[in-house]
């Protein structure tokens, strides 16, 4: 039976914990803080949890529509009860119920959980520090699944007791009157989101000159238009040159002049990856802020060592983790395995939601491919008019000669979930005429996508 160690027991290491005892191994799975990691505890499922609270008082606001005389004040009534104790009471609810699931599955998987400090003697030997005492393992594999820790750049970084990150950003006592969110990416939009709904004053600076950098140009500004509709003020192209503490709480000028009065600040920059404490430089292991250098198909650091998560730098999303992780746990166990980036779907969920998968249009022509895009409005769909929910579009890119389907991006409608259609057909590996084939129930969201091809 082959000893495997994991080290992280967030969305990489419990996956690849569990895919390691299915296939024979025998698991010791150490964790220093909580099951289920940055994501569980204070992430993915922390901000779903809040953003839907959120977006349930937007609701509750565009019912008015169909209300008698009167509607607006009750909604507004309603609005002024909201309780951030309730919000954060509920989310925490959420977390503890689905980490209690978390350590069922890894008990009935017979895994060994220990919780302690891992820390390498040399390339084959881990300690680790429990409050009982030092424990040495000598496994035959090891899974890197650390994860990644905020980044906070200058001259946020000497506040870093004082401000808010996207890990402690859920313990925050209570809701402030205005907000400044450093960075533009994806959690700094979804937070943005979340505040705003809540009736704080919240301001985006973002160095690049736009938001999600990394995601289609058009549905990017999309969810920026949304966002600045409803009150959030942008600050791009510029960058951070001071930051002073006031009465009221912070004032930060930035580099075109601009003097920003806030009572808080978000850092969401990025996070950052450091192996000194785990001692990584004893088992020969080589990082840099963004990771580790791995196989991106295989997972392997060396030959009895692999990675997963964030660590390695690929892709910072949980659901890329738990694949990369069972990739590895599988290679680890000498079934062979493959990951793939680029099948990997990145939603984001603000209001409007974005969601993507495969390439962008102007990624495939930066490769030199040559395109056809198919695209539909949802102004055109009937359930979306039904709803009064016609914000947004879906756009596919394939290739220009082959058909072959490359990626697609959605904006509005349940975007989040219409995405794993492009997955499944990316998978598959269809072509735009065989994705014409595909009959769509009706009315749905989902038709905008046959209505795109057509």
């Amino acid at each position: 039976m082959k000893q495997i160690l994991v080290i992280g027991a967030g969305p990489a290491g419990y996956p690849a914990a569990l895919k390691a005892a299915s296939l024979g191994a025998q698991v010791v799975l150490v964790e220093k803080n909580k099951l289920g990691g940055v994501c569980l505890n204070a992430g993915c499922i922390p901000s779903k949890s809040m953003l839907d609270a959120a977006h349930r008082f937007s609701a509750a606001f565009s019912a008015v529509d169909f209300c008698a005389e009167g509607g607006q004040e009750k909604a507004q009534a309603l609005f002024d009860m909201r309780d951030w104790d309730k919000i954060v009471a509920r989310q925490q609810a959420a977390t503890r119920r689905l980490a209690q699931g978390i350590g069922f599955l890894l008990k009935k998987a017979n895994v060994t959980v220990v919780e302690g400090t891992a820390e390498f003697a040399d390339e084959h030997t881990v300690v680790v520090h429990t409050a009982q005492g030092d424990q040495t393992f000598q496994p035959q594999g090891i899974i890197l699944a650390t994860g990644s820790e905020a980044f906070l750049p200058p001259p946020f970084d000497q506040w870093k007791d004082t401000i808010y990150d996207n890990s402690t950003i859920f313990t925050m006592p209570a809701l402030p009157a205005s907000m400044v969110i450093v960075g533009g990416g994806v959690i700094g939009c979804e937070m943005a989101d979340l505040f705003n709904a809540l009736g704080v004053q919240v301001d985006i600076l973002e160095m690049q000159p736009r938001i999600l950098p990394l995601e289609d140009s058009a549905a990017a500004r999309m969810v920026a238009q949304a966002l600045s509709k409803r009150g959030v003020r942008f600050h791009l192209g510029v960058a951070a040159k001071e930051m002073q503490k006031t009465e009221n709480g912070f004032s930060i000028t930035l580099s075109d002049g601009t003097v920003l009065q806030t009572q808080t600040v978000l850092a969401a920059v990025g996070r950052s990856v450091d192996l000194s404490a785990l001692q990584a430089q004893r088992a020969g292991i080589e990082w840099t802020r963004k990771g580790v250098k791995v196989n991106p198909q295989t997972l392997q650091l060396k030959e009895h060592l692999y990675a997963a998560g964030d660590v390695t730098g690929l892709l910072q999303l949980a659901h890329a983790a738990t694949r990369q992780g069972e990739v590895a746990a599988a290679n680890l166990c000498g079934v062979p395995m493959q990951y793939h980036n680029e099948s990997v779907p990145r939603a984001i969920y603000t209001t409007p939601e974005l969601a993507a998968i495969g390439l962008t249009a102007e990624q495939a022509k930066a490769q030199g491919l040559t395109v056809k895009t198919h695209k539909t409005f949802f102004l055109a769909n009937g359930r979306a008019v039904a709803q009064g929910q016609t914000e947004g579009y879906v756009e596919l890119v394939s290739e220009a000669d082959s058909g072959r389907l490359l990626g697609g991006v959605i904006v509005g409608g349940p975007a989040s979930e219409l995405i794993h259609v492009l997955a499944v057909a990316l998978a598959a590996k269809m072509d735009i005429t065989q994705l014409k084939e595909v009959i769509f129930a009706h009315p749905t969201f989902a038709e905008s996508i046959a209505e795109a091809v057509h």
